[in-house]
This record gives C-alpha cells, sequence and structure tokens, in this order.
C-alpha cells in the first residue's frame, strides 16, 4: 500500500544502482530500510540494479521490489553466485567474468547510484563512484543513505582529507547524504534538474558570446 508521500512522487529516472551489504548487520532498522527502498522504487517503477545476491540487505531490497511489482537487474560474478546465493527470481540475471566486469555493467545500467549501510565491497564500490566522479568521468548522483548515522564515521574522514588537502578545491566530492530512504528520490531529482539548469545556462552563455 502507499503512503500519502508516494501518491504524490513522480521521477524520470528509470534505473538506480544500490550498493549494500550482503549480512543484514544488528540494526532492524537497516532491513527495514531496504525494504522501504525497494517498495519505494518499485512505486515509482525505478528499476533496482544491484549485485544479484539473495543474502542480507541485497536480498531484502530485491525482494521488496519483486514483491511490489517492480523490476531487478541483478549482475553477479560467477565465483559469488553460491556464496552471496543468486536471486534467480530476478527479471534480468547477468552472470559476469569478475569484478571489474560487474562495476562496469552495474555503471552503464543505472541513472544514479545509492549507497545503503554494508561492508567493504559496498564501500569499494560507493567510493569508487565518487573517484570517477571526482575526476570528471560521470556525473550521475550519488547518495549516500546514512541510515542511523551509520556512515558517519566515513563522513568524518571525508571532512579529515579535505582539511589535510587530500581532497582539494576542484576535486571536491560529489556526495548527497540524506537520513532517510524517503529523501533518497527527491534528493536526486533536485541533483538532475540543477545540473540540467546549469547546462543549458552555460549552453546560452556560449551562444551569447558567439553573437
Amino acid at each position: 500500500m502507499k503512503s500519502m508521500n508516494e501518491t504524490h512522487i513522480t521521477s524520470e529516472l528509470q534505473r538506480i544502482c544500490v550498493y549494500c551489504g550482503s549480512g543484514t548487520g544488528r540494526n532492524r532498522a537497516f532491513v527495514q530500510a531496504a525494504r522501504n527502498f525497494g517498495r519505494l522504487l518499485a512505486a515509482l517503477r525505478i528499476g533496482l540494479v544491484y549485485g544479484g545476491g539473495s543474502l542480507g540487505l541485497m536480498g531484502e531490497i530485491a525482494r521488496s521490489v519483486l514483491d511490489h511489482g517492480g523490476h531487478v537487474t541483478g549482475i553477479i560474478p560467477g565465483f559469488l553466485s553460491e556464496r552471496e546465493h543468486m536471486l534467480v527470481e530476478a527479471q534480468e540475471l547477468i552472470v559476469v567474468d569478475d569484478m571489474h566486469q560487474r562495476k562496469q555493467m552495474m555503471f552503464a545500467k543505472s541513472d544514479a547510484f545509492v549507497a545503503l549501510p554494508g561492508g567493504l565491497g559496498t564501500l569499494e564500490e560507493f567510493v569508487e563512484q565518487l573517484t570517477w566522479s571526482q575526476l570528471g568521468r560521470h556525473a550521475k548522483p550519488i547518495v549516500l543513505a546514512n541510515i542511523e548515522g551509520f556512515w558517519n564515521p566515513l563522513l568524518v574522514q571525508f571532512e579529515n582529507m579535505a582539511a589535510e588537502d587530500f581532497i582539494r578545491p576542484g576535486l571536491d566530492l560529489n556526495l548527497l547524504v540524506v537520513d532517510r530512504v524517503e529523501d533518497i528520490i527527491p534528493t536526486i531529482d533536485r541533483a538532475l534538474a540543477s545540473t540540467r539548469a546549469a547546462d543549458e545556462a552555460q549552453l546560452e552563455a556560449e551562444v551569447a558570446a558567439k553573437f
């Protein structure tokens, strides 16, 4: 059943890549957040792109999308298909050779990226997208879902990197942070609208400069 907020949200997004743990963590709020976000994606007809497993938060969000009539694309390396119990119910299940292929395909198939709580794999995939964005390789929105303050230590570390000039002006992190999964889609849509407005303003300026 849709909440009042869900009935008034629309989005042009087609697919969102979600990075999250193959475990559930100790805080039940993480599981609930994954389920809630899965329901929201399905309600808004936004496809889920994720790592293809059925365990942990990965399984929770994917099953939630499926249970609410949404579309799931799982991308998993062959060597993880048994360890992470590949989710065979996904409408689109792609088995690749290695982690590099997985990450490249997840990037290509997604309009934005979201990190829910997770471990080293979640952190590595999420930070790689931040790095690619920092180097100007893409401009897709990247959202950190800071459920129950899970990512607070990482945010402090980012601040420390900036204070020590390891994150320098001109190489700022294009990072969006939300505390609730209900804020993820509106935050992404505002970021995309802002980017479009900036691009249009730049184009107008370039045209004006020629005449």
